[in-house]
């Protein structure tokens, strides 16, 4: 009933949902404050082993100058992003295309990889070590072991949700529909392997893809569990479908704003205060008052140097005017870094040590938001320094028999 509200009872909705984002503004330490993160875009690869019908993210190889970025083009984009005062590298790629596609697979393999997720970490190190830019990872579905891999190398991690309506997977004409990786079922597990391991993570639903409005409050029920079983979910977004041309769903109408400001509110209400809820700005056709109204406290990532690789015909608002369009509507703007404050102030075991000196080095330590003039600079990345009382070796000290299949396989 809520998602449906129009006219006076929105109006109503909004008054609460923000009253709500307010009360847990002013639990957080920064009342009347809401953020971005200042970033650039790393497209690591467009190939995708998905078919979703809306994207126009993937593509196939014919259409590509390489399958992937190579490791000197990731560190050239990280780098104009570091001398524009970026401190988020977003990797966004498809899903593991080396199993969709023999380009991707030979790639790899040329370069001695054995998968995506594979040159990914690397990636993520190079731009620590070259750049001191923080690595935010988009690789799409993980598995435990694949998170477990990644987490030493950034900061944080994230995966959309989109839907838990299962119809629209497994029913010919529906959006996900010849998509592996978009399955709900498997979508709901990444999220709490990812609360298992401990990582930061960033998720959504995407409005406007043919649910109802009954799957869409499912999907929101969905996330508020699995956020208050592991506190991991650092962000939520609730982004618009919008139509694109060569597309499948070309034709089918953009969600309407009013219909996402409703379902943000209801997000807001129903995830609670402390909830960190985000609607891309470049998206909303200039209705940042309506979105602020709604209960959104972040406006995500924001590039001053790459497009939206993902809605390349939706330009990016400067940072200055999205700036001064929250301020109009009575809240100051702040840069945060890719992992929210609340993360950065508990540390260990969001953290792990060998990034944390990365974070340290952006991160006012009293707030956990970025030090807006920080220049990022590279700085190894390693296994820490063993010390007496620090860390034990399991395999020499302690498990010399026993269990022997749960260590890296490098």
């Amino acid at each position: 009933m809520l998602l449906a509200a129009r006219g006076p009872a929105l109006e109503e909705l909004l008054a609460l949902a923000g009253t709500v984002r307010d009360a847990g503004l002013v639990d957080a330490g920064r009342p009347g404050i809401v953020t971005y993160s200042r970033k650039v875009f790393v497209p690591l690869t467009r190939l995708c082993r998905d078919r979703c019908h809306y994207c126009t993210f993937a593509t196939v190889p014919h259409r590509l100058p390489a399958a992937y970025l190579e490791r000197d083009e990731v560190l050239d984009v990280a780098r104009a992003g570091a001398a524009q005062g970026c401190k988020e590298a977003l990797f966004t790629l498809g899903d593991r295309p080396e199993e969709r596609w023999p380009q991707a697979r030979e790639w790899l393999d040329q370069r001695g990889y054995q998968s995506t997720v594979d040159y990914l970490r690397a990636c993520a190190i190079a731009v620590l070590e070259e750049t001191g830019l923080l690595p935010h990872l988009n690789p799409g579905v993980l598995s435990w072991a694949d998170l477990q891999r990644l987490k030493p190398v950034a900061p944080s991690m994230g995966m959309m949700l989109e839907t838990t309506a299962t119809r629209l997977w497994s029913e010919p004409g529906g959006a996900h529909y010849g998509s592996p990786d978009k399955e709900p079922a498997v979508r709901l597990r990444v999220l709490e392997d990812a609360g298992r391991v401990g990582v930061p993570f960033t998720t959504g639903i995407l409005i406007g893809i043919g649910e109802t409005l009954a799957e869409r409050a499912d999907s929101l029920f969905a996330i508020r569990r699995i956020s208050r079983e592991y506190g991991h979910l650092q962000e939520v977004i609730v982004q618009n479908f919008r139509a694109k041309p060569d597309t499948a769903m070309r034709a089918m109408p953009d969600a309407e704003l009013h219909d996402l400001a409703a379902t943000v509110a209801v997000a807001r209400l129903v995830l609670g205060p402390k909830a960190r809820i985000q609607a891309p700005p470049n998206l909303i056709e200039g209705e940042y008052d309506l979105l602020l109204r709604a209960g959104i406290d972040d406006w995500g990532g924001v590039s001053p140097v790459t497009p939206d690789h993902v809605n390349p015909e939706r330009p990016w608002p400067q940072i200055e005017e999205l700036a001064r369009r929250s301020a109009a509507a009575g809240y100051a703007l702040r840069e945060r870094l890719t992992i929210y404050p609340e993360y950065v102030r508990r540390g260990v075991p969001w953290l792990d040590p060998r990034v944390a000196p990365h974070v340290a080095a952006l991160a006012d330590p009293a707030t956990g938001l970025a030090v807006e003039d920080a220049v990022p600079v590279g700085r190894p990345w390693q296994e820490p320094d063993e010390s007496p009382g620090g860390r034990v070796n399991l395999h020499h000290e302690v498990d010399t028999t026993g269990r022997t299949e749960d260590r890296r396989s490098d």
